[in-house]
Parts: structure tokens; sequence; C-alpha cells
């Protein structure tokens, strides 16, 4: 298996409202491939989708267990320091719940996170380790 994520799947209860909370954000979705009951959106190297909560659990043979923290949390990493707390605004009023406020961290950077609208955890960073290429794209070197 070669070392890459081609896609980032959220499982949500209302398609088209966790689409336009992206969209608020400031996220295009791709209208090659939108229904009510799926959409994608183009993350950089990789394809970001929504998909239905109860779809994503039958496909995948799992029960779901309405359990609000998956132990997993989805990052997007900013340019600039103060724009850490802009998207954390905008997170906020698109509908957002701020779960931590920006703040220095113990390794030089800046982060916060917020809640989507269905709970899915966001951090959301500025690493002066982790420079933003013009396409978006991010390296470890």
């Amino acid at each position: 298996m070669e070392q890459r994520v081609s896609l980032v799947t959220l499982g949500v209860a209302d398609v088209p409202r966790a689409t336009a909370f992206y969209e608020a954000l400031g996220w295009e979705a791709s209208d090659e491939f939108e229904t009510d009951q799926v959409s994608f959106f183009q993350a950089g190297g990789l394809i970001f989708a929504i998909w239905g909560r109860e779809d994503l659990a039958t496909d995948a043979h799992i029960e779901d267990t309405g359990a609000t923290f998956g132990g997993i949390a989805l990052s997007y990493n900013t340019r600039t320091l103060e724009e850490v707390d802009v998207v954390l605004d905008q997170a906020v009023a698109a509908g957002g719940r701020l779960l931590r406020a920006g703040g220095d961290t113990p390794w030089g950077g800046y982060t916060g996170y917020f809640a989507d609208l269905d709970g899915h955890t966001w951090e959301v960073a500025w690493n002066p380790d982790f420079p933003i290429a013009k396409d978006g794209s991010i390296s470890l070197s």
C-alpha cells in the first residue's frame, strides 16, 4: 500500500445541511457528483466527502453507536497565525461549535478547535515548521 490518503469521508445526519456548512466556510462542492445523498469537495491532493452517516455505517458494515467522539480530528493548517482565529470565527458563524479558542502551543505554533454540525472535530493550526505551498499542499520537509 502506498503511503497516502485519497479521500476523507464524514458521515453526517443531513447531507444538504452539512454541504451548506462547508460552503459557508468558503469550500466549493463539485457540481459533477453532488446529490442529496453525497457531496464531494476537492481539498488539495485529496477528496473530502460528505455522506449520510447511516449509509456510511451500512456500507462499512459498522453498527453506529452514536458516539460523539471517534478519536480523530481533521486538521486545517493556515498560512498565518492570525488566520487561525479567522477560520474559527467562520466556523462558528456557519453554525459550528467552538471547542477550544485559538492559543499558543508548546511546539511553537498556534491552534484551536471547532466541531462541525455533526460533531466532527476540526483542528485549525498554524505551524511554522509545516509551510504550505502555493497549491495548498503541506509537507514534512
